[in-house]
């Protein structure tokens, strides 16, 4: 089947559409998945800088706002009576006051809601002189690493009490007086963390990303739940830490128990603080994904369509052609009606198939016309010959018949005469019988002992014939007068040789075979003789045989009429020597009935 004109043709199809239609679905999917992705983490990375710049803005105004304060008048007016010890009470309660309407003014006119707090190192804070906040984490920090920039805390230290209990995050500035350039103090500029906070969560990365501001440290600056994520960022800080040391920006994957996660990240040198945003690599190219699964999808609905219509091509071209291949083999077998049943049928139109077709089922039609024609008039012919020969053996032995009951009738024997008499009309009843050419070969048997009681009564003792019957082969069909004529023969010339005739006559089922042999110790025959014999066989020439007059008309006839009955497979086994005898064997097919 795989070297079927179809199976071809498939494959070439495959070759030359498949192949390439499958790698131009993967080239272009490849090729969209390569510029969707870098889109989508070019979007991602600029929707993180543009974060960051508004966070770098946000706190440059802190910063300006700190410079400010610690340079405006009103600060320095405060500082410089705070200063004095030699300054009346009155002197410093009014300077505190006015610092704190300044900061109260800015607090107002700001609408970032940043406040303003100053601390002094011998006091508390501006508004509520606690000086609980050295315990606070944000105080340690400044004072142990100078960090300015706190992450969200409350304070409260604030000149409302809303300021005091919502989250913030500050910038710590120290608060020198400028004609002594004296430290004593610092100023904490505040700003709320929700500016910040709300800002960062509204930036969305796939289904489940996030955005948050770390310190360098790994803790979050706006007080955002990173529990879960707190394994993939602390490793995402030392991956930037060693493999984009100096760099400001980058992206870069992360491999955990989860999967893989991709990290955009932003520094912040300036506060020691990073923007990461993390997210699921799956979830950040599910639009790649889902566009690979339609290009997939509207790939292999087309290569179906495609291979759908080269089979319905090659169908159209060797579907008739299997047809008639399947057509002529029942033509090459002789089957003709099977053939043009199977034969596909002719289509209107002009296609070199169907014109093939046409002229084959033509020839078809032809060929077995002629075909039953010759069958016809050689069947007649063969029957023809063969009822020749059938008549040509009847006169032949009837005529050596009739010597015998002569030669008993001159010897005065009118019994064996009368035996002899009826043995000749029972064989006469078997012969005369045409209801059909065949007969059993327990028939033709029983037919041969009439035959040889005729022969016994004329020879006596100079006749030894021996019968070795199989059983097993008596039903089975042969020829009428295969064994009689060979059985005279062989008495005929094994009676010339010795004047004793030994003759075996056997039957045998061997195979698919029915095997019947006459052996004699006649005087056997000369190889030209058995090489003619053989040749008439495989040539089957009866009109030489009915035109023989009289030479070996008996063996003749018997080869010759085999030869029409079974054609090919009859077979014959000769074998003979001048002066040692012959046995003679034969072949037919097992016929039953």
């Amino acid at each position: 089947m795989f070297f079927s004109l179809r199976s071809r043709l498939m494959a070439v199809f495959s070759v030359l559409l498949i192949v390439p239609f499958a790698a131009l679905a993967y080239f272009l999917s490849e090729e969209a998945t390569k510029t969707i992705q870098s889109s989508i983490e070019s979007s991602t990375a600029q929707t993180i800088e543009q974060f960051a710049s508004h966070v770098v803005t946000l706190l440059t105004q802190v910063e300006d706002t700190g410079n400010q304060v610690v340079s405006s008048r009103t600060t320095q007016d405060w500082l410089t009576v705070h200063l004095n010890p030699d300054n009346s009470i009155q002197e410093r309660v009014l300077t505190k006051q006015r610092l704190r309407e300044y900061f109260s003014s800015y607090a107002v006119n700001n609408s970032s809601g940043i406040s303003i707090s100053a601390f002094a190192e011998d006091a508390g804070g501006l508004w509520t002189q606690d000086t609980t906040y050295k315990k606070s984490e944000w105080f340690q920090a400044f004072m142990t690493a100078n960090k300015r920039w706190t992450t969200a805390h409350k304070d409260i230290d604030q000149s409302d009490e809303f300021m005091r209990v919502r989250s913030i995050n500050s910038f710590i500035f120290p608060l020198v007086q400028l004609q002594s350039l004296r430290n004593v103090g610092f100023i904490k500029v505040n700003y709320p963390t929700t500016l910040l906070r709300n800002a960062i969560e509204k930036i969305r990365i796939g289904k489940t990303g996030k955005v948050v501001i770390l310190t360098h440290e790994g803790n979050s600056v706006l007080d955002q739940n990173i529990t879960e994520d707190q394994g993939v960022l602390t490793h995402g800080l030392r991956e930037m830490d060693t493999r984009f040391e100096g760099e400001a920006s980058g992206i870069f994957p992360i491999q955990d128990q989860a999967g893989t996660h991709l990290l955009f990240f932003r520094r912040l040198p300036t506060q020691n603080w990073t923007i990461i945003g993390t997210v699921p690599e799956g979830e950040l190219y599910e639009k790649i994904t889902q566009i690979r699964k339609t290009i997939l999808l509207v790939s292999i609905i087309l290569l179906i369509l495609v291979i759908l219509m080269a089979f319905w091509l090659s169908a159209g071209i060797t579907k008739p052609l299997s047809m008639m291949g399947k057509a002529m083999k029942h033509v090459q077998r002789g089957e003709f009606n099977q053939a043009l049943q199977v034969m596909p049928k002719v289509r209107e139109g002009h296609s070199e198939v169907d014109y093939v077709t046409g002229v084959f089922e033509q020839m078809t039609h032809r060929l077995r016309f002629l075909i039953e024609t010759e069958f016809e008039t050689n069947l007649r012919r063969k029957n023809a010959e063969y009822k020749a020969l059938l008549l040509q053996i009847n006169p032949h032995f009837y005529n050596n018949t009739l010597e015998i009951i002569s030669g008993l009738a001159a010897i005065k024997r009118e019994d064996l005469v009368m035996d002899a008499t009826e043995a000749l009309g029972k064989m006469m009843r078997y012969s005369l019988n045409l209801n059909s050419d065949l007969v059993r070969v327990a028939q033709e048997l029983d037919y041969m002992r009439d035959y040889l009681f005729i022969l016994y009564l004329r020879h006596e003792d100079r006749l030894k014939v021996t019968i070795e019957e199989d059983p097993s082969a008596a039903n089975f069909m042969i020829a009428k007068f295969i064994v009689q004529p060979l059985v005279e023969n062989a008495v005929k010339y094994s009676l010339e040789k010795d004047g004793v005739a030994e003759v075996t006559l056997r039957t045998k089922v061997e195979g698919e075979q029915l095997m019947i042999s006459v052996i004699d110790n006649g005087i056997g025959m000369s190889p030209e003789l058995v090489r003619d014999l053989l040749n008439e066989i495989t040539m089957g020439d009866s009109v030489a045989i009915l035109s023989s007059e009289g030479h070996s008309i008996g063996l003749r006839n018997v080869l010759s009429r085999c030869r029409l009955n079974y054609g090919e497979q009859f077979q014959l086994r000769l074998n003979s020597r001048l002066g040692e005898g012959t046995e003679m064997v034969l072949f037919f097919p097992l016929i039953r009935s």
